[in-house]
């Protein structure tokens, strides 16, 4: 039996925030404290789908996660993180080196079916 694919995901990419306090590194330049941290984030968030791709209505009670994929090589997204709850649409994926980052999301059903991945979107650190 066969079921339609799961529609793509909206997805965009922002900045985290920062937290107070300060340091500074060997060279002494000053960073609030995290600044450092926050600045090699990327924060993501998305709408879960609300049809399939053949146009059937899907409901929350359907899905049962997310993937997104990310690398530096828009061709090639080596990372992947597994989100297993399907009411989580955020996540910030930290420490990531400097350079440009590209990202995609899929969204997997309850039944083990996976969408297409989203538009990719990106972000240079």
């Amino acid at each position: 039996m066969s079921k339609a694919w799961i529609a793509a995901l909206f997805m965009g990419v922002v900045l985290t925030g920062c937290v107070s306090g300060s340091s500074s590194d060997s060279s002494g330049t000053s960073y609030a404290q995290g600044q450092q941290f926050a600045e090699r984030s990327a924060s993501l968030s998305w709408n879960a789908p609300a049809t399939r791709a053949n146009g059937e209505g899907i409901k929350m009670g359907e899905l049962s996660g997310y993937v997104i994929s990310y690398g530096q090589d828009p061709d090639e997204l080596t990372e992947a993180v597994r989100i297993d709850d399907a009411n989580v649409m955020d996540y910030t994926i930290n420490n990531l080196d400097y350079g440009t980052w590209y990202f995609t999301i899929q969204v997997e059903d309850v039944d083990g079916l996976v969408s297409a991945p989203s538009e990719q979107v990106s972000k240079t650190i």
